[in-house]
């Protein structure tokens, strides 16, 4: 942290009065030094970061702290006041107010190291070294923990690093708890986050070890910062009794925690009041109140981890993409069916509805519905683009991304150079970030830089080289599927309905119905893709029907949780969620599978042979009104559903000899253990 505080940044007879004024004093010292560019631009900044949440903590401590493009580089300038300033704690005005600048781009060393000032600070000994020490130069050595034996040592080098293992206290308890063979200690894993990442991320984590550590528990924390984080071991949250989360934004990948007792609060409750956040996480706990499980992360969330090839990277990227798109296409395509549904087929030539509105015509409503889901789906292949982008080069990514996905719509390059769009963004921005730069330009780099030089590249690109290409081969698709007919549709269908279930939900799943939500995506879609649109529906719809009809005909074949699993199967198949099958095919693959596939390939055949046609993009058997021959699309997904149970019952009737109870899993289970003691 040397060159991160000198005593020029340290003032130990702060004179403000405010919040506002510590600040502005504190960042003139940072700009004699040159470490911000602009001064007013630069509290605005704080002002901002501010409002989100008071950056008062218990004890008499203030950290206002942001990332501003007016930093040149990561900073810290320390004050102390004889009066106190209200930064907004609890227990009354702060004496000890840290300033903390981090660059817009500022690199994870330097953030690791403000982390671990922010972990001091909850330690008694350094605030306590802070007020009493007596020159500036002593002040920030004692903040950089130059003299050895100093509380700055205490602290963790890389909270990061640390994050992901249990606190030695918690270690102490369990070796000792272990050697005297009593009962193991409450187990505790909590994530700490907030906005910026950098100070009450680490200050929570602290809180909460020191505060297990008080009352005979193991806390294992996981701080999600600025800097990156380490994912706690997953035997370690799968020992563990509860869950705390003490977050200010969304927590990645928060499905691995479900199904435990869980207290969620702000961060700042992580930091004041840990201890009555583990007594009521351990309250949870004996009163057996679990959580019934997390919304499945984004692929944004999960994108770039160590190890993996650029095959597992490019699919995560695009389904980055898709992922974001769907709900677009849910509530547009929804609307523009309801438009058509109530208005009739003319209702795509209304005028605009700003200029004709009648309160009391239906026409009107259903022009209104219409226009607004065209509204929507034009932003269809900008969210695609961009956030395919965003998937690979993270927020960065979104400017050139949304701005190549707008020129794709421009030139007709459809959904195709969306795809092309998302990933030239990406590759562009990543680019651009291992070009060396000079740390005065390091702050203007993500706001200015980067979305100038990216922007301008794609725009080039799609505009100049490869747009009129694509835009040629997206025609050349759209003719191709507006002839199809006969044998050739039937045989497109099958094709859809297999990649449908071939793993229900995942990236082939994906594929098929980002094809099928493509042709629809437009306020006057032709017949064929209306008719691709109802097949992938249909089929998508088989799986989870078809294992609940299952579950009720041959109830013997399945555990007691797969048909409590078939009751809710109804609905989500319903619903056109083929994730409803997943637990089925998680247990049993190589019966599940093939049968789902079998029943989705007839499914949506069937469907194209019927000519059923379908304008919204979703909505299962509640959207039977919006479909072309109705009767006809429902007996397709009725065989479809008897070919899938039929098969599943033979094929799990055939997998046990003669003699035992076919299927039955408490027989398996009981004849496993019947010869376990024999192989032993």
């Amino acid at each position: 942290m040397s060159d991160m505080i000198t005593a020029d940044l340290v003032d130990l007879d702060l004179s403000a009065d405010t919040k506002e004024a510590a600040a502005r004093a504190l960042a003139e010292r940072m700009v004699a030094l040159g470490r911000v560019t602009d001064l007013d631009g630069f509290l605005a900044d704080v002002a901002a970061r501010e409002a989100q949440m008071p950056t008062g903590l218990d004890g008499g401590i203030g950290i206002p702290h942001c990332r501003s493009e007016h930093v040149t580089e990561p900073t810290l300038a320390f004050g102390r006041s004889a009066d106190g300033i209200d930064f907004g704690a609890a227990d009354g005005p702060a004496d000890l107010i840290f300033l903390i600048a981090a660059p817009a781009g500022a690199d994870d060393a330097h953030l690791t190291i403000l982390s671990s000032l922010a972990r001091q600070l909850m330690n008694t000994e350094f605030t306590d070294a802070l007020r009493a020490v007596g020159d500036a130069a002593a002040a920030a050595a004692l903040i950089r923990g130059d003299e050895p034996g100093e509380p700055a040592e205490a602290a963790s080098e890389d909270p990061v690093a640390s994050a992901g293992a249990a606190s030695p206290a918690a270690a102490t308890v369990t070796d000792d708890d272990t050697a005297a063979g009593e009962e193991r200690p409450f187990r505790i894993v909590a994530v700490t986050s907030c906005p910026t990442g950098i100070a009450h991320t680490y200050m929570a984590a602290e809180s909460l070890e020191n505060a297990g550590r008080e009352a005979g528990v193991e806390v294992t924390v996981e701080p999600q910062g600025s800097a990156g984080f380490t994912r706690v071991d997953p035997s370690v949250i799968a020992a563990a009794d509860a869950v705390i989360f003490a977050h200010d934004v969304p927590v990645r990948e928060k499905e691995r925690f479900a199904g435990k007792p869980t207290v969620d609060v702000g961060v700042k409750a992580g930091i004041n009041r840990p201890a009555e956040l583990i007594a009521e996480v351990r309250e949870k706990a004996a009163r057996g109140e679990v959580t019934s499980g997390s919304a499945p992360s984004t692929p944004v969330e999960r994108s770039g981890d160590a190890g993996e090839g650029y095959g597992t990277k490019l699919r995560k990227w695009l389904m980055s993409g898709v992922s974001y798109m769907v709900p677009f296409v849910a509530a547009g395509g929804l609307l523009i069916a309801l438009g058509f549904a109530i208005g009739g087929y003319k209702v795509d030539k209304a005028p605009s509805v700003m200029d004709h509105f009648m309160w009391a015509q239906a026409d009107s409503w259903a022009a209104l519905l219409f226009q607004i889901g065209g509204v929507a789906f034009g932003f269809l292949v900008p969210v695609l683009a961009g956030y395919i982008a965003y998937g690979m080069a993270d927020r960065p990514g979104l400017v050139p991304g949304f701005v190549g996905g707008s020129i794709a719509l421009t030139i007709n390059a459809g959904f195709l150079g969306g795809l092309a769009a998302g990933l030239i963004a990406g590759g562009v921005v990543i680019a651009i970030q291992k070009v060396n730069i000079p740390a005065a330009l390091r702050g203007i780099m993500p706001v200015v830089v980067i979305p100038l030089i990216s922007s301008a590249i794609v725009g080039f690109l799609m505009f100049v080289v490869i747009g009129k290409p694509i835009a040629e081969a997206q025609k050349g698709m759209t003719d191709w599927l507006n002839g199809l007919s006969g044998s050739n549709a039937i045989l497109l269908g099958a094709l859809l309905g297999l990649m449908m279930c071939f793993d229900l939900g995942g990236p082939v799943n994906k594929v098929a119905y980002t094809f099928a939500t493509a042709g629809i995506a437009v306020s006057n879609p032709s017949d064929s893709a209306m008719k691709i649109m109802a097949a992938v529906m249909a089929a998508g719809m088989v799986p989870p029907l078809a294992m609940a009809l299952a579950t009720t005909v041959r109830g013997k074949l399945f555990t007691h949780t797969e048909r409590e699993n078939g009751k809710a199967a109804w609905v989500l198949g319903a619903s056109f969620i083929s994730e409803g099958a997943i637990p089925f095919a998680a247990a049993d693959p190589l019966r599940v599978i093939p049968a789902s596939m079998a029943g989705g390939a007839i499914t949506g055949a069937l469907s194209m042979a019927f000519d059923t046609t379908l304008r919204a993009p979703h909505g299962g058997i509640f959207v039977v009104p919006l479909i072309g021959n109705p009767l006809l699309y429902l007996v397709a997904i009725a065989a479809g559903v008897c070919v899938t149970t039929a098969l599943v019952v033979v094929l799990k009737g055939m997998r046990k000899p003669a003699g035992t109870a076919p299927g039955s899993g408490e027989a398996a289970a009981r004849s496993a253990e019947a010869k376990q003691p024999v192989a032993a």
